[in-house]
């Protein structure tokens, strides 16, 4: 079967799913992107497409996400036209992510082509992260700014035959109308892959020893450091649990921009603003920024850790988190929607309030302290994990099942085992 991939940063949500179906050598496979340095999949032909069009800095703030999205829109279009017209190919279907404009124009192209879009987030100034920090402020504008944003997903639901989100919380972001449209099914991971490791070791530049586990490590990450993802919960956090834990250490993964939100005004962004705030309260000797890490690195640090702290407000969930809880890490985490659609208090993790900076030091104070009191947790939550969002024996046949029902019999994929 023929069939194209679409999504900016390649290989973004279909990393698993595409990796299977390379994996079978049965399917013709092709990644339209924008970006360049996209890894090379094996059965897998990239392609690279530019936006047509890109909006100026001063673009009126309420049609420029649509001038940005129909520009990517008809870059993507020309591109997917440019295969057929020079490469003889036409996919049976598409999948592709709707958040960008990439799929507006399609079905112009290939009106019998089947389109399975994956929507990730409708916007709204109330119930995400807009307006949840009552240290940023909102504008007046903002509901406006957030409505004319929703054009392109409104534009979406019409073009696509199906559309997929990862999350209930996800799912409920989006107007009941569109929900006829949704099937809800997480991307998924490889839980056969993500393992507890007791005998790992990591060995960091300052440090004379590897860190093992016997060491009194915790950890915190985000793609980057940002107030979306709680770093400035974290950092305020941060001197009570050193000063607590002599003999801890703090390993921290995650880049200095900002995927989310507003930026930092400070000159070193959010971490140097934060450092600024709580430094003279730290033992800087303790405090191991990672920067952002190969995937390989990351699970090392999970599995070190004795406690790994995820905050979020409420948005998309973050892959890191089950990926943790697949390596049964004991994992203290922000107490919002979206969490507690995968963590049950007490159960399968530990929820403190988003905003509570003390509470969320004494928690993983305690951890450190007593970690058999909730060593039961990384069981718990790994088992949760593998039921309800393993790639292999979960995710998997649903999203195969949800693919063929847009095909024929004949070009139907076969169910894996």
């Amino acid at each position: 079967m023929k069939i194209l991939f679409v999504h900016q940063n390649m290989p973004g949500q279909y990393r698993e799913l595409i990796q299977w179906l390379a994996a079978s050598g049965d399917h013709e496979l092709v990644f339209l992107t924008q970006r360049r340095d996209a890894p090379a999949i094996k059965g897998v032909r990239t392609e690279l497409y530019s936006p047509h069009h890109r909006p100026a800095k001063d673009a009126y703030g309420l049609s420029k996400t649509w001038e940005e999205a129909s520009g990517v829109g008809f870059g993507a279009a020309m591109a997917a036209q440019a295969l057929e017209r020079d490469a003889g190919f036409k996919p049976d279907i598409v999948l592709g992510h709707t958040g960008w404009g990439e799929l507006l124009f399609f079905k112009e192209i290939w009106p019998d082509v089947p389109l399975l879009g994956f929507f990730e987030y409708f916007y709204r100034a109330k119930g995400g992260p807009v307006g949840f920090d009552p240290e940023e402020l909102v504008s007046e504008h903002t509901p406006f700014l957030m409505a004319a944003r929703n054009t392109v997903p409104h534009a979406n639901i019409q073009s696509v035959d199906l559309g997929h989100v990862p999350t209930q919380w996800q799912k409920h972001t989006f107007p009941d109308s569109f929900h006829p449209k949704f099937y809800s099914c997480h991307d998924g991971i490889r839980t056969d892959q993500l393992l507890a490791n007791p005998d790992v070791r990591l060995g960091l530049g300052r440090l004379e020893q590897p860190l093992s586990r016997d060491d009194e490590v915790f950890t915190y990450m985000a793609r980057n450091l940002e107030r979306t993802r709680g770093f400035h919960i974290f950092m305020r956090a941060l001197p009570k649990i050193l000063a607590a834990r002599p003999n801890a250490r703090v390993l921290i993964i995650g880049g200095n921009a900002a995927s989310y939100g507003r930026k930092s005004g400070h000159q070193g962004g959010l971490r140097g603003e934060m450092e600024a705030e709580v430094g003279g309260d730290l033992d800087w000797d303790r405090v191991h920024f990672l920067g952002q890490v190969p995937y390989e690195k990351f699970c090392q640090v999970v599995q070190l850790s004795r406690c790994h702290i995820y905050l979020t407000m409420p948005f998309v969930l973050s892959w890191s988190l089950l990926e943790a809880m697949s390596m049964q890490a004991t994992v203290v985490a922000s107490d919002v929607a979206p969490v507690r659609e995968a963590i049950t208090h007490g159960e399968t993790g530990l929820l403190v309030d988003f905003f509570d900076c003390q509470a969320l030091a004494d928690q993983v104070i305690d951890v450190l302290a007593q970690p058999q009191k909730y060593a039961h947790m990384g069981a718990a939550a790994r088992a949760h994990v593998v039921a309800h969002y393993d790639f292999l024996s979960h995710c998997l046949p649903r999203h195969i099942s949800r693919i063929n029902s847009l095909l024929p019999t004949a070009k139907q994929l076969p169910l894996p085992d």
